[in-house]
């Protein structure tokens, strides 16, 4: 437990902090209005190696929290995800084989923004680099986990690029729904990236903090900045991989942000 606690503790974001980037807007959803974005990708991409990266801060703890899945059918998505015991969730699952990790640390801070990085890079010799997740800058081991489902072989193709229903917000069997605000989301198709492309750590407080983002989005990248209330899913790394927003209004944007904290 003091363990758990201690290694949370400095993952928090919990200040309005000067970064020097300064994030506007946010996107909140709520589990009981089945608010979730959702997109369906024309063609099939590298399924290999990508790289995911969104803050998000919980409203409600105990759920099954999606923040991004890519579902065909209850034996086939790939999944990211804060459980019922508010693990953070890796998992992809392909004819019944199940890969990922549940991780050991609880993120129940309801005051805090959290960065998530998740990376993906199958292609990679050393197995337990496959997977690899971030919160704040800092790496989570694959040996701190709860449930070790293992790494996917070398060359493995995730359900996440390809051209099923991809959704934030939603996880497809159930389905199940998030709470939670969520702010300046990216996916990177086909580069693995270090969580330095997204944030850095202020020389002066050492809080984890966004910065500006200049990355090659790749053919179904995209860049979700929140801040056109009227098209929440609108994609702004010029791709045009835009997300249909369901049950989301412009009442939805939010002005709580990582730069930005509310109580």
């Amino acid at each position: 437990l003091k363990h758990n606690m201690a290694f949370t503790d400095r993952l928090h974001n919990r200040g309005s902090i000067s970064t020097g980037y300064d994030i506007d807007n946010s996107l909140k959803v709520e589990a009981d209005n089945t608010e979730y974005l959702s997109r369906t990708p024309s063609s099939n991409t590298n399924r290999q190696t990508f790289t995911y990266s969104t803050w998000v801060k919980r409203t409600e703890l105990g759920i099954n929290g999606a923040i991004l899945d890519a579902y065909q059918d209850g034996s086939n998505f790939f999944l990211l995800q804060f459980d019922t015991s508010d693990r953070f969730v890796v998992y992809q699952i392909d004819s019944g084989t199940d890969y990922g990790y549940h991780y050991t640390p609880r993120f129940r801070d309801t005051s805090a923004w959290y960065h998530i990085v998740f990376v993906s890079d199958t292609t990679n010799a050393t197995a337990a680099d496959r997977y690899q997740l971030y919160v704040n800058g800092e790496r989570i081991s694959n040996s701190d986990v709860d449930t070790n489902y293992g790494t996917p072989p070398q060359n493995y193709n995730n359900n996440l690029n390809s051209t099923i229903a991809h959704s934030i917000g939603k996880r497809g069997d159930g389905p199940t729904y998030n709470s939670c605000y969520l702010a300046e989301t990216h996916l990177v198709d086909g580069t693995a990236l270090a969580p330095t492309a997204f944030g850095e750590f202020d020389e002066d407080t050492g809080i984890w903090k966004p910065i500006e983002v200049d990355v090659t989005y790749g053919t179904n990248g995209f860049y979700l900045n929140y801040e056109n209330a009227s098209v929440l899913g609108d994609d702004d790394s010029g791709n045009g991989n835009n997300f249909t927003a369901n049950n989301i209004t412009s009442a939805d944007q939010a002005t709580d942000t990582p730069t930005n904290n509310f109580c």
